[in-house]
């Protein structure tokens, strides 16, 4: 690759602090790169916005990091240095705006809510403690365990969410945001 050239999508994860150490670059989504390297403790994503999780086949922790340097775990709010697998976030077409159903009760049930704006806290917008299940009908949105954007992250595609394992959430009570 040429020095002036650009890739849509680009993300370099480090084994030590601040970039050093062995080093695997993606460039799309990769299910397993753990046998590349033996943790992770930075990365650079140099280009597009991406969920990094911290077992292989997308599971375990989220985190969710947009372009810019990240020179050691606790900068993407990382529980400790173990990362395996990664996806590339494509961003939605205006022909697919942002757009999603809350619902205050599991399998669907209950009051629902449909928004297309982020949310720092549902307590607050919706007064309910927790979503318990959701519809994505446009974007992708980010979850978060608690309000103003902190604590675990959970990565929401297009589709349906029966329960909040669905979505891979340990606790209930998820606070949420789009990304």
């Amino acid at each position: 690759m040429s020095p002036t050239s650009v890739r849509s999508h680009c993300i370099i994860f480090y084994e030590d602090k601040n970039y050093q150490g062995r080093r695997y670059e993606c460039d799309s989504d990769c299910t397993d790169f753990h046998s590349y390297l033996s943790r992770c403790n930075s990365a650079r994503v140099e280009s597009g916005t991406w969920v990094i999780y911290e077992r292989p086949n997308f599971s375990g922790y989220q985190y969710v990091l947009a372009r810019g340097e990240y020179p050691d775990y606790q900068s993407w709010t990382g529980f400790n240095d173990r990362v395996s697998s990664c996806k590339m976030i494509h961003f939605v077409s205006l022909e697919d705006p942002y757009k999603i159903e809350l619902y205050g009760k599991g399998d669907f049930g209950g009051q629902v809510f449909e928004e297309t704006e982020d949310c720092p806290s549902v307590l607050e917008k919706f007064h309910w403690r927790q979503v318990h299940s959701c519809r994505v009908l446009g974007g992708w949105w980010v979850f978060y365990e608690h309000p103003n954007y902190k604590g675990r992250q959970y990565l929401l595609e297009k589709g349906e969410y029966r329960k909040s394992v669905d979505w891979g959430a340990i606790y209930r009570d998820m606070k949420w945001d789009w990304g």
